[in-house]
């Protein structure tokens, strides 16, 4: 997950030319359901290459189904929902704020939407 997460992205974008504010500019998200819904329509137009919708909104609901499984089952104070979803928000949102000061990737509020939603699937599986 660190791989994905962090190390992907490194070999293909390289923003060391820029500052930081243009770096948000060019690589940030705050919109949210902005790429989830380029993603789906090109599922259905055919506007782009299908694998690189399915890779982004099925990769990041898979990625983290398994935290949903085993952090409740392993740290027993996320055992309600509550608690488990503040949890995993936070942990999120720190991957989120890490990949974009690190330039190891961008702030992506549909990812985050995309991850959570996995993380809760497998909360409730």
């Amino acid at each position: 997950m660190i791989s994905l997460l962090f190390l992907g992205l490194r070999k293909l974008y390289v923003w060391d030319d820029v500052s930081f504010i243009e770096y948000i500019q060019f690589s940030s998200n705050f919109v949210p359901f902005q790429k989830i819904s380029i993603y789906f329509n090109a599922l259905f137009d055919g506007s782009m290459n299908i694998d690189i919708p399915i890779k982004n909104l099925f990769g990041n609901l898979l990625m983290f189904l398994p935290m949903g499984i085993y952090l409740p089952y392993f740290l027993r104070k996320l055992n309600k929902l509550g608690t488990f979803t503040i949890s995993i928000i936070i942990l999120l949102l720190s991957i989120e704020v890490i990949q974009l000061v690190t330039r190891l990737g961008s702030f992506d509020i549909d990812d985050l939407i995309l991850n959570m939603v996995g993380a809760l699937i497998g909360f409730g599986i």
